[in-house]
């Protein structure tokens, strides 16, 4: 199957991490597009790690795109990657536009990069005090929210829970730039779980069975309150996986979780 490929950088001069790679197959069937959000413990990771997937997709007649932010640092933290995250968004918007394609967005994301999916998807620009300007570059769209989201291994919240895993907890901590006891205030408004409200879109929460980062009582918690507000939410354990999994279409979870994604996003046209 041919396809064609771009690649497409925010910013002029380039900025490292700003980039966005499309996937465009010869025939576009779907009028959905996805966008991905590579995971990596908010300080690594790269947006080429979903092109397998992507090409899956693009076999199923869907334009893809697969982002990068800029990797923690200590000159960039978590509110930093939400402007990247907006930026590259709004970008993809204007690609529709300009090939005419429908302004209907699915995202995707697993771990640190499900997390920043979920706070794309569920809170309004600026709502989590990300500035939405960087540089020179703005805004060029009226918003335009996701219409669903397939995330998985999502931290639901940023504040503390009881037997966090260490490891994670310091990642959170050095991407926050701050301690919670320092600002509750901004791990409340980095939590997806803040923003449920009637209205949101649509998600898939797919969960390892042998997740040890974010617990899954808190996922599937964070499921059923998305359920009580009348919105389409599933929930899904895959047996033998590890955080992560979902990352290639070669083993049986990875199959399974494709064709789940797949599902949902029929059941939500």
């Amino acid at each position: 199957m041919t396809f064609k490929f771009d690649s497409i950088y925010l910013d002029n001069p380039i900025e490292c991490g700003r980039v966005m790679d499309i996937f465009e197959p010869e025939a576009v069937t779907q009028d959905i597009a996805l966008l991905f959000v590579h995971g990596g413990g908010w300080g690594a990771g790269t947006r080429t790690c979903y092109h397998t997937i992507m090409r899956g997709f693009n076999e199923q007649g869907f334009i893809c795109a697969s982002i990068d932010y800029r990797l923690g640092s200590d000159n960039v933290k978590i509110l930093d990657q939400i402007t990247d995250i907006r930026h590259a968004y709004d970008e993809f918007v204007s690609y529709l536009k300009t090939n005419k394609r429908p302004l209907k967005i699915f995202v995707n994301g697993s771990s640190a990069g499900a997390h920043l999916a979920e706070l794309l998807a569920f809170a309004l620009p600026g709502e989590c005090g990300e500035n939405l300007s960087y540089k020179s570059r703005e805004l060029e769209n009226e918003w335009i929210k996701p219409v669903g989201a397939a995330v998985q291994a999502a931290p639901v919240t940023f504040e503390p829970w009881e037997d966090i895993f260490p490891g994670i907890w310091t990642s959170m901590k050095w991407i926050a730039g701050v301690s919670y006891e320092q600002n509750p205030e901004l791990y409340r408004r980095i939590s997806p779980i803040t923003y449920l409200r009637p209205g949101i879109c649509p998600v898939f929460q797919l969960a390892a069975e042998n997740e040890h980062m974010f617990p899954i009582r808190q996922t599937e918690y964070f499921v059923k309150q998305i359920q009580a507000l009348g919105t389409n939410a599933r929930f899904k354990v895959y047996a033998n996986a590890e955080h992560g999994f979902f990352y290639d279409l070669t083993r049986r979870q990875q199959k399974e979780a494709f064709a789940d994604i797949l599902e949902f996003i029929a059941s939500i046209k």
